[in-house]
């Protein structure tokens, strides 16, 4: 039921019709026509047949030979096609037919052949040919062709003695001649048969024609645009619909192609959109995590501060105290000329309180380096020089260590905004990890970068340790957090550096594989790097804090 509501069936529906209502009126007025000009030849033969028939019995009737005259007529009405001759007086009264049953009879003067002339008051002398001729069914069922043909009281017939004046009687009788017209009709009924099949052949053909017209330049092109919509419907916006043609359709085909790809350059655009607006929410929210673990990261350093300066003052006093006694003590139980086994153990738990008082004092010295918030004198310093230093002081524990210690410089030297001491403090607590990471020697490089496009200068301090989990990268500048083994470290050397680095402004960030090695990256924006001619200014005036920083 689907296909009687698809526009194919319409269009189908609409030619057949369309061919059906033309071959039908065709066939029509061409069998109308052809019967007319049939009938019109009938006709005239008709006439020709009774004009022949008066002028062959008109010498015979100026002598009144009427064996003569019939015998013409008789021989006339055998010819094919004659239904019967009859020639009746002006009464009506049939004075000769081929039928002989007919003779004597009178005929109807009210009949339909008749009444043109007799329905008058005078009857008429002469009529137009359309006026003779009548149509009527014969006896055996068929139509038959009457002509009427009068005979008229011509002057030569006043002469003879069976013909009045023609002045007193002009028409003397009729010639009544009858044409079957079963041939005729059998021949219109073979012609409008044929003619029928014919136009039932030519509808079936041109059906077929219009079938396969649709078919090629109809269906078949808007079932493609069909396949398209579907195609655009479910997402292929790089499909295109093959149609070349210059007509509508192909205009249409050609439209359709250049919306596609209209479509899909939105398409990617917006996809692209979407990527990019992906990745600016993905950097932002980066960049929003970094800052929220700084503020969580100085927050906590901020508080820790205040408590370890608490702490490391009330703690300084007191262990300076029993550090110092203890010195004393063991000083002087050395004066003893002999010592005895309990006071060589006496002097043994003296080295050691005093060894873990010392401890306990670099610990607090450490929390008030920790606690320490502000910077110190700034100068303009190269980098070279504070990373020189640095080197210099850990110069005999990297001999030590078995630890090859080299430092990359750009060409042009570069200088920094900074408290020098704090900066060469930083570095130097970096290289004592780095050389507790690489127990068994390794290389630790410097590499100083000049200042890029925005001015950033960055430090990179890379060693070939054993190198920091994933997991704890993290964590690793936060206080007290130490991947050393117990009782080696307290956990403030990254804090300590967190803060110097903070303090200047700058950041810090940490790459790290294990078994691989560790880099720290320290970033100094541009406000803290000077200007080129400011590098001058670093020779007045230098500051070396060597014993402190030794410390």
């Amino acid at each position: 039921m689907k296909f009687f509501h698809t526009l194919r069936f319409r269009l189908l529906l609409g030619s057949f019709i369309l061919v059906i209502g033309f071959f039908g009126v065709y066939s029509f007025f061409t069998i109308r026509f052809h019967a007319t000009q049939m009938m019109d030849q009938v006709f005239a033969g008709a006439n020709r047949m009774s004009d022949v028939v008066k002028n062959a019995t008109h010498y015979s009737m100026l002598l009144n030979r009427k064996e003569d005259v019939y015998r013409i007529i008789e021989l006339v009405g055998r010819q094919p096609g004659v239904e019967g001759i009859r020639i009746y007086n002006k009464r009506g009264v049939i004075t000769y037919s081929t039928d002989s049953t007919e003779k004597g009879s009178v005929v109807d003067l009210h009949a339909e052949a008749c009444t043109v002339c007799h329905d008058q008051a005078s009857p008429l002398e002469s009529l137009p040919m359309d006026n003779r001729t009548r149509i009527y069914a014969g006896a055996q069922g068929h139509r038959v062709l009457g002509l009427i043909n009068p005979i008229r009281n011509e002057q030569s017939c006043s002469h003879s003695g069976c013909h009045s004046d023609p002045s007193e009687r002009t028409v003397l009788g009729v010639l009544d001649v009858r044409m079957s017209l079963q041939e005729i009709d059998q021949s219109l009924a073979k012609e409008q048969e044929q003619m029928m099949l014919v136009s039932i052949l030519a509808v079936i053909v041109m059906a077929g024609a219009a079938m396969g017209f649709l078919v090629v330049l109809v269906y078949r092109p808007v079932r493609t645009l069909i396949e398209g919509t579907r195609q655009i419907e479910s997402g292929n916006l790089q499909h295109q619909i093959p149609l070349h043609s210059r007509d509508e359709i192909g205009e249409l085909a050609h439209s359709f192609n250049d919306m596609t790809g209209a479509l899909q350059r939105e398409k990617e655009q917006n996809t692209q959109w979407a990527q990019t607006l992906e990745d600016r929410v993905r950097q932002k929210s980066e960049e929003l995590r970094r800052i929220h673990d700084q503020i969580l990261q100085i927050e906590k350093m901020a508080s820790l501060g205040k408590l370890s300066a608490t702490v490391a003052h009330e703690l300084n006093n007191p262990l300076e105290g029993i550090l110092t006694y203890a010195r004393l003590m063991a000083k002087q139980l050395r004066k003893t000329t002999q010592l005895g086994e309990p006071q060589k153990e006496m002097l043994n738990d003296l080295d050691l309180i005093a060894s873990e008082a010392a401890r306990c004092g670099t610990i607090v010295k450490s929390l008030l380096l920790f606690s320490k918030k502000q910077v110190g004198e700034l100068s303009v310093t190269p980098v070279g020089t504070i990373v020189g230093k640095a080197g210099q002081i850990m110069r005999h524990h990297f001999e030590i260590s078995n630890v090859r210690f080299q430092v990359n410089l750009p060409p042009d030297e570069v200088s920094l905004l900074c408290d020098e001491n704090q900066i060469q403090q930083a570095l130097v607590a970096l290289f004592v990890n780095a050389v507790e990471a690489m127990q068994g020697g390794g290389t630790l490089t410097v590499d100083v970068q000049k200042p890029d496009d925005r001015g950033t200068l960055r430090i990179n301090v890379t060693d070939t340790g054993i190198g920091i989990p994933e997991g704890d990268l993290q964590t690793v500048f936060e206080p007290f957090f130490s991947t050393k083994r117990e009782g080696v470290g307290v956990g403030l050397g990254l804090s300590v550096v967190y803060g110097i680095v903070e303090r200047h402004g700058g950041t810090i960030a940490v790459r790290s594989e294990v078994s691989r090695g560790t880099t720290f990256t320290i970033s100094f924006p541009a406000d803290v790097v000077p200007p080129a001619h400011a590098m001058e200014d670093s020779s007045q005036n230098p500051r070396h804090d060597s014993g402190r920083d030794a410390e």
